[in-house]
């Protein structure tokens, strides 16, 4: 399929890369990472919740990262301490898969020196960014965690901005994680839309970071797909946000609005699973049952989660409403408000094509997967 390589148009300042299962390998996509971190001439701050990379692809950001510094760019490097447990079952309480405990080890597989890489806790929270500024200018962004399964054996998102103006937002989110060294401080301040340009056409592009905002997002959310007046396409790991169950569910009653889309299905059946020990979210299980039924919504069959095993996951994070995209590296879950999470809304009918054209891709793959019983996956 098309991997919409950038630039798109001349002139273009938004891009996007889809990644897929087996689509790419993770030296391909490692390559990317070095092209856009090459072209620093002053500074790189990188934020990453999962740093774990064979030594094919640690070896070429290794020396991508190590030319930089000798040239005299300030590099630093903000990720997820790996202090929270790590059974399945903290999958709804803290956030999606828990980073591993031997995430410091992997990290210095980089060759970074210490005093610029900072372990980021949190007493329930995830540092669940992916994102890398460069020199105040451009911002790299999406789903994908620096890892070999994430680059290769899942489906991800990747945006990069060419704008000082985003890039200046990013900034001020990572300097509040690396100042403190804390999840819970970041993300507290208002930004406003940015005039990019996609596909030759204007595409105004806002950012917003959580857990400061993380209330407002999760909200906004809901609300932008309450309003939705032709187009409701998932493309989401996850969709267990209780605003965002009712907003579809309210666009299921209407019956006017055109909703599909593609989920993982695997670790949507652990969520469930887990409701199912709490009586008074049986609701939620019928909404999200309801909601996969009536809108024929397509789930990849993945490996459940466990940190000794391969992730698989349908990993990507993106809603289609009508002709806006809202991405990023937060899931659409209650969790997400307070993890250290960064969402992009993008205004853009031809970025929203695109994405469209992703997820009918995705749905199109993934169709005839089947599992028979969901919950014995879990129960093993």
């Amino acid at each position: 399929m098309d991997d919409w390589r950038s630039p798109r148009a001349p002139g273009d300042t938004l891009a996007v890369r889809f990644l897929e299962e087996g689509g790419q390998r993770p030296l391909e996509v490692a390559g990317w990472l070095v092209d856009f971190i090459d072209r620093a001439r002053r500074s790189l701050d990188l934020a990453f919740y999962d740093v774990r990379l064979t030594e094919p692809p640690a070896l070429l950001l290794r020396r991508s990262l190590a030319d930089r510094a000798a040239a005299g760019v300030r590099v630093r490097l903000a990720y997820d301490a790996g202090d929270k447990p790590q059974a399945p079952t903290v999958r709804e309480d803290q956030g999606i898969e828990p980073a591993p405990r031997d995430t410091h080890e992997r990290v210095a597989e980089l060759g970074l020196s210490p005093n610029v890489v900072r372990a980021v806790r949190g007493p329930r929270e995830l540092m669940h960014h992916k994102y890398v500024v460069r020199d105040g200018e451009a911002v790299w962004t999406g789903s994908m965690n620096m890892t070999d399964d994430s680059m290769g054996r899942m489906e991800n998102t990747i945006v990069t901005l060419d704008s000082p103006e985003l890039a200046a937002y990013y900034e001020r989110d990572f300097r509040q994680l690396w100042e403190t060294g804390r999840i819970e401080t970041s993300g507290a301040f208002r930004t406003d839309p940015v005039p990019l340009r996609y596909a030759g056409e204007p595409a105004p592009t806002d950012a917003d970071f959580s857990p400061g905002r993380g209330e407002h997002i999760n909200a906004w959310v809901a609300e932008r797909v309450a309003a939705a007046r032709r187009r409701i396409v998932l493309c989401s790991m996850l969709f267990t946000s209780t605003r965002l169950l009712r907003a579809l569910l309210g666009q299921l009653d209407r019956g006017a609005v055109d909703l599909w889309g593609v989920y993982d299905r695997t670790q949507m059946a652990g969520v469930l699973h887990q409701w199912q020990q709490l009586p008074d979210l049986s609701w939620k299980i019928e909404a999200v049952e309801r909601i996969v039924r009536e809108a024929r919504l397509v789930g990849k069959v993945t490996t459940p989660y466990r940190p000794d095993a391969i992730h698989d996951f349908m990993h990507a994070k993106s809603i289609v409403v009508d002709d806006a995209v809202i991405t990023g590296s937060h899931n659409f879950s209650h969790a997400a408000q307070t993890n250290a999470e960064n969402i992009l809304v993008i205004q853009s009918p031809a970025f929203a094509e695109s994405v469209i054209a992703y997820a009918r891709h995705l749905a199109e793959r993934y169709r005839d997967d089947v599992v028979e019983d969901p919950d014995a996956r879990w129960r093993a």
